[in-house]
Formats: C-alpha cells, structure tokens, sequence
C-alpha cells in the first residue's frame, strides 16, 4: 500500500505532508514501544464514539503513568483540523501518545514532554460490503503480554497473529488461549446462541472496545439479550452466529471459522441488525455533531 506523500499529518504540534513527517530516534514509542494510541471513526466529517474514547485513551495513559500531552480539547481540535485538512468525510483517525524523547534506559525518564502524533485514513465504513459477505476467521494461540485491557502500541503479538490468520486466507484472527478465545486480533469477538449475544467479560485479557460497550448498550435498548462469559473454539463453531466489533468495521458479521460454516454460512439476523442499530447511532451523532 502506497502512502500518499499530500496527506497531511500531525506529529508534535506541527501539521505538515506525510512525506515530511519524522520523530526522534529516541522517542521511548520508537525503542520501547512505550506508548499507547486510538482508533476513532470518522462518519459525515465527524468523529463518532467520543465519550468512549477519550474515557479510554485516559485509562490507558494512567495505567502507564504517562501524562495527556494537551486538553481534551486541544486534542480533539487536532483529530477536527486533520478531518479539514484532508477533507475526510468517512474513515477513521488514529493518534498515538508516547511517554516522548529520552536516552534509552528501562526507567521512566522525569519531566520529558509526551510525543503525540496523528493521522487520518480515508475507510468505507457504513458501506462496507464484507457487511453483506460475512467474513473468514481463523483461530491462533494468544502470545500476547497481561496487560490487554491497556491500548499498549506494541503490537507484535497481534502482528504474528493477524499474519497467522491471513495466511489461513481469514480476514480477522481469534485469538485462542487456555482453550478459550480471547477476542479477535484488533476486534472484540461475539456469538449468537438462541438469540443471545455472548462476549467476553472485561479483564486484563482483553481489550475495554468501545465498539463492544456501545453494541451491548444498544441490544441492552434493543431488547436483545447478553451474556458476558468464556466461550471455546468448539462451542463458537456450534453457534447461530458470530460477528466482530471494531472501529473499522463497526459490527461485522463472521460466516465461517476456520474453514467451518457458522450457522447457515451466512450473514445472520442478530449481527445484522447490531450493525444496523449501530450506524443508526453514530450517523445521529455525527448529524448533532456542532
């Protein structure tokens, strides 16, 4: 994938092309992969789910004792500029916090300013036709650190297991360990047995998706029912259905695992109306959006 060189970024205070954009080889993010970030949809030139993300991007920056390197409304104001500046009108933002730029040593370094960097990419989101597909899953053993529940940039668990999974010809991983699945490798992971949704509970396994929060808020309100447990490989490839939640794909129904049909092999009633529910909220959010 060729990056475009015009797209305009963020990195420390200055927006400039992509093309120039560098940080410091020094920078703790760089060496350690000391940092944390988000993924925030952009719907109708409007971030969506802010609540929710910046709720999380601050549990993560305490849990590493890293300081929010401006206001919440000063970061906002860079995720809106980066929207303007490259006249993104459905896609996603991602920014990223570092603990910043010091001379490498295990030990957090005093009084270092955080990096903070941004950038917006351009997704089709409420169109996306894997929502009338379905897509392949594949199963890979779970290498990754306790800490899960922190948006942690060091992602080379989720790198092996997202290549695991694409070479397997799936699109998204489940991630598999003490015989359970933990979630997917950059989603929250579901089934539908008799019309209940079954998901993970919250814990350091796994990640707080705010895509996960806001699905069970709206079957909450929805009347659908939900169950917050474990669930195995065996016991997934038995369900009704299964789907995925992400910021890129929203909800996205799961039609086989492991090369095995889940359900009728096809996208099924109860994923598809959480996704439908889904957009229904955000694009009223971004329509109230000042």
């Amino acid at each position: 994938m060729t990056i475009s060189s015009s797209r305009i970024v963020y990195v420390n205070g200055n927006y400039l092309p992509a093309k120039d954009a560098t940080v410091s080889i020094f920078d703790r993010g760089y060496i350690f992969g000391d940092g944390v970030y988000e993924v925030v949809p952009v719907i109708r030139g409007k971030v969506v789910d802010k609540q929710y993300f910046f709720e999380r991007l601050g549990r993560s920056l305490a849990e590493l004792s890293i300081d929010w390197p401006c206001s919440q409304a000063e970061y906002m104001d860079v995720m809106s500029q980066l929207i303007a500046r490259n006249s993104l009108e459905e896609g996603v933002v991602y920014s990223q916090v570092t603990r910043g730029v010091a001379e490498r040593d295990f030990p957090f370094p005093a009084a270092t300013p955080p990096g903070f960097m941004a950038f917006s990419n351009e997704m089709q989101l409420v169109d996306n036709p894997l929502a009338q597909s379905g897509i392949a899953v594949a199963t890979t053993p779970d290498l990754r650190w306790k800490r899960r529940d922190i948006k942690s940039i060091n992602l080379l668990g989720q790198c092996l297991a997202k290549q695991d999974a694409v070479s397997k010809g799936a699109k998204e991983g489940w991630m598999v360990e003490d015989g359970v699945v933990t979630e997917g490798v950059s989603s929250s992971a579901y089934l539908v047995i008799d019309g209940t949704v079954i998901t993970r509970p919250l814990s350091n396994s796994i990640l707080p998706g705010i895509r996960r929060r806001t699905l069970l808020e709206i079957a909450a309100a929805a009347g659908i029912p939900v169950e917050e447990r474990v669930f195995t490989v065996a016991e997934a490839l038995q369900a009704d259905e299964a789907l995925i939640s992400s910021a890129t794909t929203m909800a996205l129904p799961v039609v086989t695992i492991d090369g095995q049909p889940i359900g009728s092999g096809q996208p099924g009633p109860v994923s598809q109306r959480l996704r439908q529910l889904y957009i229904e909220r955000v694009v009223a959010e971004a329509e109230g959006s000042a």
